[in-house]
C-alpha cells in the first residue's frame, strides 16, 4: 500500500500514546481499590457488537476471520448474514491493488474463492476485477447466510523492526451492511493496530478496534453502518519472526518510469552511444575523407589564372585553373550542384559570348526584367554537356527569352537534368569515384532508417520495460548519420588537386588588384573573373572593379560586350545591375520545384 493510503504505518507509536493516556483518565481504578481479576491465559474478551441480538432481521452483517499462517499467507473465512435488502446477488469488494511508488503497484492476489450456504451447500461465486478492487459476487438466491473462504498472498510487509499486515478487507458492498467485524489471528500476538473507514481517501478511524485482551493473539476491528462505496482498511504490527513477509509488486507503466535513468540504463546508453557515434566517425574518416593531392600539384595552387600568348594583342589571355568552369568548381568545393552553381554558369555563358543579357527599362527597381538574346559564339567555344542542357532549358528553341518568363514553361523541370549531368561530370573528370549526390542520399537514407529503427526500438522498450532510455542512443546515432551524410562524398587525389588549384585561384581573386592586367584588356578579363567571383562569394568586389574598368574604356562606356542596359544606363551602374540580376535569377532557379527536390 502506498504511504498515503495506509491506515497507519506508525501504529505501534500510536498505540503506546493511547495506553499512556488511558492510564491517567478519570475512570482508572481509584487508589486502594482491589485490582480487577486478570483474565485467563489466552482468553478473549467478548467481541463488541453494534447490532443487539434479536434485532431487526432485515439487517446484513459480515464477520471476517483472517488467519496468518507460518508461510505468510492470509486465510479468510467470512460469515455473511443477509437482510432483506441484500439482493439475490451480493457483491463485496476486496482491496486488490494500490499504488506503492512511481514504478510499482502493490497487489494482493486472491486465490481459492469458495462459497457455501448455512447448510454447507455450495453457492455460485464469481470474481470480477474493477480497477484496484476485486469483487466477489455471491449468487445467494434466497439463502439467508453464506460462508466465503479464500486465501490472500502478499499482505505482509517487512518494517525493519517487525512485520505488518496492511490490507483493505472491505473495498465496498453492493448493499448497506449494519455491522462488519474483522478478526486477525497470527502465530505471535500483535504489537499495535490501526484502521480507517469511509471513502477511498478517508482518514477517519473505524468504529472500534482492540487486541482481544491480555496475551491474546487476536486483533479485532468493528465498523458499523457501511453503505455501498465505503471501505475498511486495517494495519496490524507484529514482532519479528511472526511470519515471512513477501509483498507482491506489479510494475506500472508511466513515461517517467519507461525512461528511467538508472546506473544500468545509463551505462548501456553510454556504451551504445559511444560505440555508434565512434563507428560513424570512423566511417566518415575512412569513407568520407578526401584523398590527398600530390605535394607537387598542391604547390601549384597559387598560380595566376593568366596565360601569356605570343602574337595575341596584350600578350595574355584568361586561363582558369585546370580549365574548369564555374559550375564545376562550385560543385567540387561543396560537393553539391546548387543554385549558385547554376547562376554562375548562366553568367559565364553570357561572358563567353553565347548570348547577351539586356536590362529592360524600368521605373522601379522591383519591376526590373532582363532579356537573354542568343549570339553566334566564338569558333573555339565548345559547350560541356551540362552547359548545352542549360542553354536548351533557357531558350527552348527560341532566340530570345525574358528572365521573368522562365518561371513558366519547361525551364524548371529541365533544371533537374542539368544538375544531374553536372554530378555525372564530377565522375567523368575523375574528381569523385561516385556521384556525390548518390553517395550522400544513400547515407542519408541509411541514417533515416537507423533513426526509424531507434524510434521503434524505443517504443517497444517503453511498452515492455523501463529501459526505453537506452533506445535513444540509436535514435541519436541515426540522426547523426543523417546529418553526417553530407560529409560522405570523397574526392579522389585528382579531385583534391583540382580543389587545391581552385583555392589558389580564390586567394588570387580575393587579393588581386586591377593593375595586374594592362588597360584595354581589363573589361574582357575581369568579365571572365566575374562568374568565378560569384562562386567564391566575391561578386560585389569584382563587379565594382569591372564597372570601373569599363568606364575607362571608351568603347564600353554605354555597354559591356555581354551586358547591355537601358538608354539612361551606363557601365558605372553595372555593379548594382549584376547584383539585381543574380538575385532575381537565383529566385527563379530556387522556385523550380524539381530542382529543390533533388539532392
Amino acid at each position: 500500500m502506498s504511504k498515503a493510503a495506509a491506515p497507519g504505518r506508525g501504529v505501534r507509536a500510536a498505540a503506546a500514546l493511547c495506553a499512556a493516556a488511558l492510564a491517567v483518565l478519570p475512570w482508572a481504578a481509584p487508589a486502594g481499590a482491589a485490582p480487577a481479576p486478570a483474565p485467563r491465559e489466552g482468553a478473549d474478551t467478548p467481541e463488541a457488537h453494534t447490532v443487539p441480538e434479536g434485532a431487526d432481521a432485515d439487517t446484513t452483517t459480515v464477520d471476517i476471520r483472517l488467519r496468518v499462517d507460518s508461510e505468510g499467507l492470509v486465510h479468510a473465512e467470512e460469515t455473511l448474514v443477509f437482510g432483506s435488502g441484500a439482493g439475490e446477488a451480493f457483491t463485496r469488494g476486496l482491496g486488490a491493488r494500490e499504488e506503492y511508488d512511481a514504478d510499482r503497484d502493490r497487489v494482493y492476489p486472491v486465490e481459492g474463492v469458495r462459497a457455501e450456504d448455512g447448510s454447507g451447500a455450495e453457492l455460485p461465486v464469481r470474481t470480477e476485477e474493477d480497477g484496484d478492487t476485486l469483487d466477489l459476487v455471491v449468487e445467494r438466491g434466497d439463502a439467508e447466510k453464506a460462508v466465503l473462504t479464500y486465501t490472500v498472498r502478499g499482505a505482509l510487509e517487512d518494517t525493519g523492526d517487525g512485520v505488518e499486515l496492511e490490507w483493505t478487507p472491505v473495498a465496498g458492498y453492493s448493499a448497506p451492511v449494519a455491522e462488519t467485524n474483522v478478526r486477525v489471528d497470527a502465530p505471535l500476538p500483535p504489537l499495535a493496530l490501526s484502521c480507517t473507514a469511509g471513502g477511498e481517501r478517508s482518514s477517519i478511524y473505524c468504529t472500534s478496534s482492540d487486541m482481544g485482551g491480555h496475551e491474546a493473539l487476536t486483533a479485532r476491528f468493528l465498523q458499523a453502518n457501511m453503505v455501498p462505496g465505503q471501505r475498511l482498511s486495517i494495519a496490524v504490527a507484529y514482532p519479528p519472526g511472526t511470519a515471512p513477509a513477501a509483498p507482491v509488486f506489479d510494475r506500472t507503466w508511466s513515461l517517467t518510469s519507461a525512461f528511467a535513468v538508472t546506473p544500468v540504463t545509463g551505462s548501456v546508453f553510454g556504451v551504445l552511444l559511444v560505440g555508434l557515434l565512434g563507428g560513424l566517425a570512423a566511417l566518415i574518416r575512412i569513407r568520407g575523407q578526401d584523398e590527398r593531392a600530390l605535394r607537387t600539384e598542391s604547390g601549384a595552387a597559387d598560380n595566376v589564372p593568366l596565360a601569356p600568348v605570343p602574337g595575341l594583342p596584350g600578350g595574355i589571355r584568361f586561363r582558369p585553373p585546370d580549365g574548369v568552369h564555374p559550375g564545376q568548381i562550385g560543385t567540387l568545393i561543396d560537393e553539391q550542384a546548387d543554385v549558385v552553381d547554376i547562376a554562375a554558369t548562366v553568367v559565364d555563358l553570357a561572358v563567353r559570348g553565347h548570348y547577351t543579357i539586356e536590362e529592360l527599362p524600368h521605373e522601379h527597381p522591383a519591376s526590373v526584367d532582363w532579356v537573354l538574346s542568343k549570339r553566334v559564339p566564338p569558333a573555339d567555344e565548345e559547350l560541356l554537356p551540362y552547359e548545352r542542357m542549360l542553354m536548351d532549358a533557357l531558350f527552348e528553341r527560341r532566340v530570345k527569352v525574358r528572365l521573368s518568363h522562365l518561371r513558366r514553361g519547361g525551364f524548371g523541370p529541365r533544371l533537374g537534368a542539368v544538375r544531374d549531368e553536372l554530378y555525372r561530370d564530377m565522375v567523368r573528370l575523375k574528381w569523385f569515384a561516385r556521384r556525390p549526390n548518390v553517395t550522400r542520399n544513400r547515407w542519408a537514407t541509411a541514417g533515416i532508417g537507423l533513426t526509424a529503427a531507434g524510434v521503434a526500438l524505443t517504443v517497444v522498450l517503453a511498452a515492455l520495460t523501463h529501459a526505453a532510455f537506452t533506445g535513444l542512443a540509436v535514435v541519436i546515432a541515426g540522426a547523426a548519420m543523417t546529418l553526417g551524410a553530407q560529409y560522405m562524398p570523397a574526392k579522389t587525389a585528382k579531385g583534391s588537386s583540382v580543389l587545391a588549384h581552385a583555392m589558389g585561384f580564390r586567394a588570387f581573386l580575393m587579393s588581386a588588384e586591377a593593375e595586374h592586367v594592362p588597360e584595354g584588356h581589363r573589361v574582357e578579363l575581369f568579365s571572365r573573373y566575374l562568374p568565378y567571383a560569384l562562386i567564391f562569394d566575391n561578386v560585389d568586389r569584382w563587379a565594382s572593379v569591372l564597372a570601373a574598368a569599363g568606364e575607362r574604356e571608351e568603347s564600353a562606356n554605354k555597354r559591356l560586350p555581354w551586358y547591355e542596359g537601358p538608354e539612361e544606363w551606363h557601365v558605372g551602374d553595372f555593379a548594382e545591375s549584376i547584383r539585381a540580376f543574380v538575385v532575381t535569377l537565383s529566385g527563379v532557379v530556387s522556385s523550380a520545384r524539381h530542382f529543390r527536390a533533388l539532392g
